[in-house]
């Protein structure tokens, strides 16, 4: 899966080369954990990085990456069978691979969505799968935007983000 995933990454990445020009983002996310996740995580932080072609005049598609991380929270649970005690779930940290996409509703409003993999570098949870669909408010240096990020993998950590990007 995730051989596949990094060269449909790979291909878009080279396929989109030749299109016009294009630029880098740069921004930092904070959101609220949901469902079963906001039993374990009190808050999910990150920084990304993207590039991105334009495509057409209000198409642009490209690559992000970053680092994530859902902060762990005390929670009442059972150790073993027997003893009951609050338990504190350890910190997931996540790199995303994946591929980007927006496009631009009206000069200032856009949708755009993240698909790829996001690999576990600090914590007991596998990767998964990530997508992000986002909207959001720009201009020429910055966007604002809300987005429902999901990383699944035998389960879902799933928050309601809000983020920040610089345009370079």
């Amino acid at each position: 899966m995730k051989r596949i995933i990094l060269s449909t990454i790979a291909v878009m990445a080279f396929g989109f080369a030749s299109a016009q020009d294009g630029h880098f983002k740069v921004g930092a996310h904070v959101g609220l954990p949901l469902g079963n996740t906001s039993d374990l995580f009190s808050v999910n932080l990150g920084a990304d990085v993207a590039y991105l072609w334009n495509v057409s005049d209000k198409f642009s598609a490209g690559i992000v990456t970053g680092y994530t991380t859902y902060v762990g929270k005390e929670y009442n649970g059972y150790i073993g069978s027997v003893s009951y005690a609050m338990i504190r779930s350890t910190n997931q940290s996540f790199i995303p691979v994946a591929g980007t996409a927006q496009y631009s509703i009206t000069e200032n409003l856009f949708v755009g969505a993240d698909l790829g993999y996001a690999i576990n570098v600090d914590g007991d949870l596998d990767g998964g799968f990530l997508y992000q669909p986002k909207f959001g408010y720009q201009n020429k240096k910055i966007e604002l935007y809300a987005a429902y990020k999901g990383i699944s993998n035998n389960g879902t950590l799933a928050s309601l983000n809000l983020g920040f990007n610089y345009k370079f």
